[in-house]
């Protein structure tokens, strides 16, 4: 079994993970206090080191206040920061905090408390810790939500950050085993945190985590699963080409509104036709993300309606309106919702000094 020593990442590869970075003049470290973020930055402090000019690494540290320990936590990353020479800075998410869907509410929150951080330090990047098991999880997650290509490519080395398109979000170790993080910090003697969470069974990933050492017995693990997730990717960018081309080549519209050759759009392959009207339902809509299964739904009612020759065809979904008709595909904004008498429903005011009750039995006459 290799030691920690032999498993421990070098100088030289901890180079090889943060190439491309050095020309940016700051770079936010996003750091929780466990094993992943703090050889996150204890590499990105080593490796700056053999740099001639060095970009500002600034650490921030997210106290979600969901745990009594996180305070400490977040002290003892900075203390560990200051040591390495590094800025640190602890956010707060404060407010109240949802009964359901609070890992994502969490997420949500950290990456809008890290954009303004890095804003604050000038950094256009945030760097975060998601290692390979990080992404075999995510691939594992939504493979359990049907997801399609697009979902199954995981996550990038580099995108916007959720929510925040002014700001990048980086992963050097993405292509890196957590047991490897691990023992680049025994060797050197640094502690972490373990947060109770990642074991906790009430939370998909952490369900799916105890899932992996059973499915690597059969040959998928971490690795296998991860070159999946780029393979898929590879596919992901050749298919989106192709529709590139084929909105150049079927799309007569201008503005938010889409308008293709009906007959050109038949002969497309499902996979780039799907693609194309998502596109143009993103454009004229505004009810964001288009959920995969309404989105075949309505597209294989398109194609029925195309090979059976109906001249009209209508159907909204997601805040845009399909039409099907003068040899036209029209994708537009929908119009506003209305009352089942046709006419648009007002707005009830309740009265001064009503109550919700008498508001309520107001509006429903």
């Amino acid at each position: 079994m290799p030691s920690d020593k032999d498993l421990s990442i070098s100088a030289a590869e901890a180079k090889t993970l943060f190439a491309g970075l050095e020309r940016h003049p700051a770079l936010l470290l996003a750091v929780s206090g466990g094993p992943d973020s703090i050889a996150l930055m204890m590499l990105a402090a080593r490796w700056t080191q053999s740099l001639r000019k060095k970009p500002d690494l600034v650490v921030a540290t997210v106290d979600h206040g969901l745990r009594a320990e996180a305070k400490r936590e977040a002290a003892d990353v900075a203390k560990l920061a200051h040591k390495l020479g590094l800025t640190h800075r602890t956010l707060k998410w404060t407010g109240k905090k949802p009964a359901t869907g609070l890992q994502q509410a969490a997420r949500l929150a950290r990456y809008r408390l890290l954009a303004a951080a890095a804003r604050k330090s000038k950094a256009a990047h945030i760097l975060t810790a998601h290692t390979l098991d990080d992404q075999a999880e995510t691939v594992l997650i939504r493979m359990s939500r049907g997801s399609g290509i697009t979902g199954l490519g995981a996550m990038a080395r580099s995108a916007a950050v959720p929510g925040e398109n002014d700001v990048t979000l980086v992963r050097p170790l993405l292509e890196v085993a957590k047991v490897r993080l691990i023992a680049t910090l025994t060797a050197a003697k640094i502690p972490f945190a373990t947060d109770p969470s990642n074991h906790d069974p009430r939370f998909t990933r952490a369900r799916l985590r105890g899932l992996m050492p059973h499915l690597a017995e059969e040959g998928l693990d971490a690795r296998r699963l991860s070159q999946m997730a780029q393979r898929l990717k590879r596919a992901d960018i050749a298919i989106e080409a192709a529709v590139d081309r084929a909105h150049g080549e079927l799309s007569t519209g201008l503005g938010t509104a889409g308008v293709y050759d009906a007959a050109g759009f038949a002969r497309l392959p499902d996979e780039i036709a799907l693609r194309l009207l998502v596109r143009a339902l993103n454009r004229a809509g505004d009810e964001r993300p288009v959920e995969l299964g309404k989105l075949e739904a309505l597209f294989a009612a398109l194609k029925a309606a195309q090979s059976t020759g109906t001249r009209s065809f209508r159907r909204s979904l997601a805040g845009a309106l399909v039409t099907l008709a003068e040899r036209k595909i029209t994708v537009e904004r929908a119009p506003p919702r209305r009352a089942a008498s046709g006419r648009r429903r007002p707005l009830t005011k309740r009265p001064r000094g009503a109550s919700k009750a008498q508001a309520s039995a107001a509006k429903s006459r």
